[in-house]
């Protein structure tokens, strides 16, 4: 399907396509993944964006004293996502970030396909402390949630435009981690 013809945008800052891709944590991101592999199913004219967790979700681990520690559930990004040469820029904390996109084909039998879009801050050109944000799901502070739900709402509106998905007349919010494209769509 052309890209012209997706009309539907679904934002969600967690999507459970297949285990081996670290994107998710729990129940949002099993909704997201059975959401977007259903409307491949019934050919829904839709692209999807999520950031891209390099280091995926933590696994938590309890010592003998009862205190947790996270480790980080790294994955290979590389084999199972297709990059993309498009990128973007948002300001976050008076300095650009330039966001790169990894691409990502949940395919229904019949062959229509829901193409997944992946945003990436771990880029070179980045300052050190931006380079992070997309590594771990939910792995900081109020600031680093919000600087990671700029990421997905502001850039992804942007990415979807820069990668040619200009039509989109429906934006989807699985819950309100993407709310700030709202913005992003007022000053279009």
């Amino acid at each position: 399907m052309e890209k012209q013809k997706r009309n539907i945008a679904y934002f969600s800052m967690e999507i459970g396509l297949d285990f081996k891709i670290a994107t998710y944590s729990g129940g949002l991101g099993v909704l997201a993944g059975d959401t977007i592999k259903s409307c491949a199913d019934l050919k829904v004219p839709m692209v999807a964006v999520c950031l891209l967790y390099k280091k995926g979700h933590f696994y938590q681990k309890i010592d003998k004293n009862g205190e947790q520690s996270e480790i980080a559930n790294e994955w290979d990004y590389e084999k199972l996502l297709t990059p993309l040469n498009n990128t973007v820029n948002i300001e976050l904390r008076q300095r650009q970030v330039k966001i790169k996109a990894w691409q990502y084909i949940v395919k229904a039998d019949h062959g229509f396909y829901i193409p997944v879009i992946f945003l990436d801050t771990d880029l070179n050109q980045n300052h050190k402390d931006d380079r992070h944000l997309t590594h771990l799901l939910y792995g900081g502070d109020n600031t680093y949630r919000l600087l990671q739900e700029a990421i997905l709402g502001i850039g992804g509106v942007r990415m979807l435009n820069e990668l040619g998905y200009t039509n989109i007349k429906k934006y989807h919010m699985n819950e309100g981690h993407s709310s700030l494209l709202a913005i992003e769509l007022i000053y279009r």
